[in-house]
């Protein structure tokens, strides 16, 4: 009775804040303050209900369980969106394609910088494992995976037992596009991205052949598109209140022992994202971007992508910051975001699993300072980062595939995922921020960015919302 109480108390707090927040909301508040507010009350809510009932209590739980209907619920109807979106948007990237002779740099660019990067993460994920002195796993000695975690790994591990990296690639492919519009594979995503690119390829065959049923189609699919872009619309704006509900069950949940046991890897895997952030503010001077101003207009996908940890839900905005607010063309803009939900994900597919696979390669006698080794690594670890998935499990999908490949085990794993929703923030950011930049570079490349809008300070997404 009495912990029924307190969870309705806390409940009732919760509910005041949400409601603050749409008094805010009313009120005209930036989406931007918005979602940075909603971020900071949550953990400070959330911590408080750790510090004072503990991170796996009745009551914690219990409270969590409510309040999941806000966030849990936020992350559905995101995801839920998600293939359509992504078959709508690419097909619809074909249908707006003035010059034809332009798909193929476009799609060269695009995948080129999204692999490109990924090779580099990787690299970064090893040697930040150097710098910290990682290799070998001594630093989870004491530590102990509980079975939530070893049951999630297995479960990862059944799905891809036995399979090569051959096998894994053939999988990318549609047998039942229905059923992987309803994602009921771990590589539905991609698999509706080559559905789609066929699609939007026999478009321009019957663009050329019978024009008059062409232009139809292309009326149908921009019908669609604006149908899907109005329902995003009405869920991004449900954002503050989902970042406040997610924030406050990660504050609340995940293990403080954990954190202060695994703090080293959590620190040492922030350094490596921060260095890959750097290489892509490189990229941007190298295309001579102010990458002041290009940060300030891609912050809000940035600190969504933070939050709620999914870069398949941050598409929506993703895409309307390329195009709004960069000036990318939105052919280019579809094109880099759907491929960068499913291929050459930098942080997911690249820095966590080169990272995990170089601690766990000395437990069986790697040396990982070999040249080889480490070649090898990048190889394996950019190869099987096409496929990865932009939603919550997607790098340890990837980082389970590198280590399968490479003949590595997975226990030590089972150990580091205490403290994956931590990680997991700061990786999401690093392969949104990738999906963005392609898109930029490939506009640049092509010679199509709008510079105006690029360097129009008043060109924000964030007013819009």
């Amino acid at each position: 009775m009495q912990t029924n109480l307190t969870i309705v108390l806390i409940l009732v707090v919760a509910v005041l804040i949400l409601a603050g927040i749409a008094y805010l909301h009313r009120k005209g508040y930036s989406f931007t303050k918005l979602v940075f507010g909603s971020l900071v009350i949550g953990v400070i809510f959330g911590l408080a209900i750790q510090l004072l009932f503990g991170n796996t209590s009745a009551v914690t739980t219990g409270t969590i369980n409510w309040l999941n209907i806000v966030g849990s619920g936020y992350v559905a109807l995101l995801q839920a969106l998600i293939t359509p979106l992504v078959a709508v948007s690419l097909i619809g990237a074909f249908t707006r394609l003035s010059d034809v002779a332009n798909l193929r740099k476009i799609g060269v660019t695009v995948l080129a910088t999204l692999l490109l990067t990924t090779a580099v993460a990787a690299l970064l994920g090893v040697l930040s494992v150097f710098l910290f002195h990682l290799q070998g796993a001594d630093f989870v000695k004491g530590a102990s995976a509980d079975a939530a975690n070893l049951a999630a790994i297995k479960q990862h591990q059944s799905v891809i037992k036995g399979v090569t990296l051959p096998q894994q690639i053939i999988s990318f492919f549609p047998t039942n596009i229905f059923a992987d519009l309803a994602g009921t594979r771990a590589t539905s995503t991609i698999a509706v991205v080559i559905f789609s690119a066929v699609t939007g390829i026999a478009y321009l065959g019957l663009r050329k052949t019978e024009p008059e049923i062409a232009k139809q189609v292309a009326k149908g699919i921009n019908v669609l598109d604006r149908l899907v872009h109005g329902i995003i619309k009405l869920v991004l704006s449900l954002t503050p209140y989902g970042i406040f509900a997610l924030i406050t069950k990660a504050a609340a949940t995940d293990s403080l022992q954990s954190i202060a046991q695994l703090g080293v890897f959590i620190i040492a895997a922030y350094v490596a994202l921060i260095a890959v952030l750097l290489v892509h503010t490189v990229l941007l001077l190298a295309n001579h971007v102010n990458p002041i101003r290009y940060y300030k207009k891609v912050w809000p996908a940035l600190i969504f992508a933070f939050t709620s940890r999914t870069s398949a839900g941050t598409l929506p905005l993703n895409l309307q910051i390329q195009t709004e607010s960069l000036g990318i063309s939105t052919a280019i803009a579809n094109f880099a975001g759907s491929f960068g939900l499913t291929i050459g994900q930098n942080g997911c597919a690249g820095v966590y699993p080169a990272m995990i696979a170089t601690i766990i390669a000395p437990t069986v006698g790697v040396n990982v300072f070999s040249a080889q080794y480490i070649l090898t690594l990048i190889a394996v670890v950019t190869l099987a980062s096409f496929g990865s998935a932009g939603v919550g499990g997607g790098a340890t999908f990837s980082t389970l595939m590198v280590l399968g490949t490479l003949n590595l085990p997975v226990a030590i794993m089972a150990v580091i995922i205490a403290i994956d929703p931590i990680v997991d923030m700061a990786r999401t950011l690093v392969n949104v921020n990738d999906s963005i930049l392609a898109g930029l570079i490939t506009a640049k490349a092509t010679n199509t960015l709008d510079e105006a809008t690029l360097n129009d300070d008043h060109k924000l997404v964030a007013n819009n919302l």
